[in-house]
């Protein structure tokens, strides 16, 4: 779940980091009262979408007085900001967030992320802020600098002067000691997949302030932090996803025309790499555990026929934790009551699988059934047309 950067920078002040003063406001007539509020007569204008790359694109604007303010409000809260984060559909801007100018003298980048394969959490710092730092990574990874946190010591103090002087800082040490030690916190305390500061900047003053702020949290522990789960922006996000989550179902839309709904993430991965092997191109990972309802079969299949490009639909289930013919009970249901117009292909395997096979063949619809998965996947791609 990604946080808006407003929230983030709320976040960021509860642990002591510095940010500047700011307010989000949904009109031109409350940006108004916000840049009054803010004093002065220049300010900065910043689209809230869950998307990087915004500055490029239009949403992050320096205006001065306040007939410009509303005019760039207003046109900005009508838009799809589009980056190149985002795909050709944009996201909805229904917020900005008003804020006071910085003085810069300098721009650096700082974040802290899970590192899978090292089983640790790790900060990163560069020279390069304010830029894509996934192209600062891959085409000049000299100048990301790392350290590694034991999870039992935490983050150290030596740590922290070890990447304040690789980055250049002389009396600004110990606050950014203090910056990192409050974002090690920070993302302890809320269960984080990943924090940046994009750009970290050293002010006229020789300060160091939070520029920008993004936050990304672990889905699966905002049971919790609920008071988190109610930032979520569900119009920042798929339609189909946030309606698979609801019920329990794994979902990420892609581009093809091939329909997959799976029991099991590997299994999914592995049916979807097939279909790209025969010529095909899946429309969606959708994993749909491991305690298959009828229900939630169901669900899913509303949920891949709710996608006009989907052509065919590859089931394939693993009979372990529940049965074959509870499987093909609720796939049965499923096509009669979605009133399915495409193919469905539907390959079981494990307990009862002669009764779910059977149950299929005598149900009268249109279904076909496939004893492996790869005779699976090649009567999807040809029912969807060949190459997806």
């Amino acid at each position: 779940m990604n946080l808006h950067e407003y929230q983030a920078k709320q976040l960021f002040q509860q642990f002591g980091i510095a940010v500047p003063d700011g307010m989000v406001v949904d009109s031109s007539q409350t940006a108004s009262a916000a840049a009054q509020s803010l004093g002065g007569d220049a300010w900065m204008v910043k689209a809230q979408v869950h998307a990087g790359g915004r500055g490029k694109a239009g949403g992050v604007k320096r205006v001065q007085g306040l007939s410009e303010l509303q005019q760039v409000v207003d046109t900005l809260l009508q838009t799809r900001l589009v980056t190149g984060q985002t795909g050709a559909a944009g996201q909805p801007v229904n917020q900005v967030l008003i804020e006071k100018p910085t003085g810069i003298k300098r721009e650096l980048y700082l974040g802290m992320l899970v590192d899978r394969a090292r089983e640790r959490v790790v900060c990163m710092a560069s020279e390069a802020g304010g830029m894509d730092i996934e192209d600062v990574a891959r085409t000049q990874p000299e100048k990301i600098l790392t350290v590694e946190v034991n999870p039992v010591s935490g983050l150290m103090p030596f740590q922290c002067r070890q990447l304040a002087f690789a980055l250049g800082l002389g009396e600004q040490v110990k606050a950014l000691s203090q910056i990192m030690q409050g974002l090690y916190k920070l993302f302890l305390a809320n269960d984080l997949s990943l924090v940046e500061i994009n750009p970290l900047v050293v002010t006229a003053d020789n300060t160091l302030l939070a520029l920008d702020a993004k936050i990304n949290l672990d889905d699966n522990a905002l049971y919790r932090h609920p008071q988190l789960g109610e930032w979520r922006d569900a119009s920042q996000e798929d339609e189909r996803e946030n309606r698979a989550s609801r019920f329990g179902l794994n979902y990420v839309s892609l581009d093809g025309n091939i329909a997959c709904m799976v029991n099991g993430a590997g299994l999914a991965m592995a049916t979807m790499d097939l279909i790209k092997l025969h010529g095909g191109e899946p429309a969606n990972f959708l994993d749909v555990g491991g305690g298959t309802t009828a229900d939630k079969v169901a669900e899913a299949f509303k949920l891949i026929i709710s996608d006009p490009k989907v052509k065919a639909i590859l089931v394939n289930i693993f009979g372990g934790i529940v049965r074959c013919d509870l499987i093909a009970e609720g796939i049965i249901q499923a096509v009669r009551e979605v009133e399915l117009a495409v193919p469905v292909i539907v390959r079981l395997e494990g307990t009862n699988v002669e009764q779910g096979r059977q149950l299929l063949a005598d149900s009268g619809l249109a279904i076909t059934t496939a004893d492996g998965l790869t005779g699976a996947a090649e009567k999807a791609v040809a029912a969807a047309g060949g190459q997806g």
